[in-house]
C-alpha cells in the first residue's frame, strides 16, 4: 500500500563515527521511497524546524535535541538500553525493531554454540593440542537440559531450534509464558529451580536495572557442577569478576561470550587468554539491514497514514 503524502525528510542518526549510515540510508530509501531520508548531517535547517520521526541507532542525545518538533524516533536495534540511558528523562517515544529475522539469526546461533558445548569441542579442541586420542562419552542430546533466560521473540525462536534437535528445554521469564514443548518457569522464586537441572544456561535477556549483574555468584553457584553459559544478550548482565571465579573453580567448565560491559573488548582482559572461554566479537545475531529496513518502512507508512504508532519502549523497564 503506498501513502500519497508529500514526501517526508526522515534522519538517520548514528552514534559518532558509525561507518555504515549511508548503507543505512540507502537500505530505508529503498524500503520506503515515498519519504526523503537522509543522515542527519546532510539536513537542512527547514527539515530539522519540521521533523516528527527519526530513525536511530544508538545516536548522539544532541542531535535529536536540534529536532524541536520530534515525537518519536525508531531504532534499527532490538536493544534500546543504551539508547533508553542517553535519553534520561524525556517524553520522547521510543520504538523498537522486531524483527523476525534477527529471532531466527539468534536461534541459529543459540543451536551453533549449544552444540559447540553440547558435543564437547573445547575439550577435544584441548586433547588436539595435547595430541590425545580419546573419544569422550557421549550424550544423547534428550539428556541434555539447556536452559533460557527470556522467553521473548528471541528466546521462544531459540527454544523451538533447540527442540528440534532433541534438546530438553527450559525457559525463565519474569512474567508467566506458555511456549510449547518448554518447561516454563516464572518469577525471581521459580528461578532456583530451573538451574538447579540446567546443564547449559543461555541468556538472552534485555538488559535493564533489574537484569544489570544479574547472572554473579549467587546464580552461578545453583548451576550444577560443569554447567556452561552463553551469554548473546548485553555483557553488563554478567558479573565478570563472579563468572571469573566460577571458571577458575571449574563449577563452570566453558562460556560462550558474545557480549561485553565494555566493546570492543579491551585486548587487556582475561577472558581473551582464558582457556575455557570462547571470545566473540558481538556477532551473534547481526541486524538484516534489508528485513529491519522494511519493518520499519511499514511502522512509519502506518503513523502517516493513521497516526499510530507501533509498539513503544516502557521507559522504566527499558525495553
Amino acid at each position: 500500500m503506498k501513502s500519497n503524502l508529500i514526501p517526508n525528510v526522515i534522519p538517520f542518526l548514528a552514534a559518532p563515527g558509525y561507518a555504515h549510515t549511508q548503507a543505512w540510508v540507502q537500505a530505508l530509501q529503498t524500503a520506503m521511497p515515498e519519504e526523503q531520508i537522509v543522515a542527519f548531517d546532510d539536513m537542512t535547517d527547514e527539515a530539522k524546524a519540521a521533523c516528527k520521526v527519526a530513525i536511530v541507532a544508538n545516536p548522539n542525545p544532541a542531535e535529536l535535541q536540534q529536532l524541536p518538533q520530534l515525537q518519536w524516533v525508531h531504532s534499527v536495534w532490538a536493544g534500546v538500553e543504551r539508547l533508553v540511558e542517553d535519553l534520561g528523562k524525556t517524553d520522547l517515544k521510543i520504538v523498537r525493531l522486531v524483527d523476525p529475522q534477527l529471532a531466527s539469526t539468534m536461534a541459529e546461533a543459540v543451536l551453533a554454540w549449544a552444540l559447540y558445548l553440547h558435543r564437547e569441542i573445547p575439550a577435544y579442541a584441548k586433547q588436539q593440542v595435547q595430541k590425545k586420542w580419546q573419544p569422550r562419552e557421549y550424550v544423547p542430546a534428550r539428556q541434555r537440559t539447556i536452559s533460557l533466560l527470556g522467553l521473548g521473540a528471541l528466546g521462544e525462536a531459540a527454544a523451538q531450534s533447540l527442540l528440534q534437535a532433541g534438546f530438553t528445554v527450559c525457559g525463565w521469564s519474569r512474567s508467566h509464558k506458555s511456549v510449547a514443548g518448554v518447561e516454563c518457569f516464572n518469577g525471581e522464586n521459580e528461578l532456583p529451580a530451573m538451574l538447579a537441572k540446567t546443564d547449559i544456561l543461555v541468556c538472552l535477556l534485555p538488559l535493564t536495572p533489574d537484569t544489570k549483574g544479574l547472572i554473579n555468584t549467587h546464580m552461578l553457584a545453583q548451576l550444577p557442577q560443569g554447567g556452561s553459559l552463553i551469554n548473546f544478550a548485553r555483557g553488563a548482565i554478567v558479573n565478570d569478576k563472579d563468572l571469573h571465579a566460577a571458571l577458575e573453580s571449574s563449577h563452570i567448565t566453558h562460556a560462550v561470550l558474545d557480549v561485553f560491559a565494555i566493546e570492543p573488548l579491551p585486548v587487556s582482559e582475561w577472558h581473551w587468554q582464558h582457556p575455557h572461554v570462547s571470545v566473540l566479537p558481538h556477532c551473534a545475531a547481526p541486524t538484516d539491514r534489508k528485513t529491519a529496513s522494511a519493518i520499519v518502512a511499514e511502522n512509519i507508512l502506518r503513523y502517516r497514514i493513521s497516526g499510530e504508532l507501533p509498539q513503544t519502549v516502557d521507559i522504566a523497564r527499558g525495553y
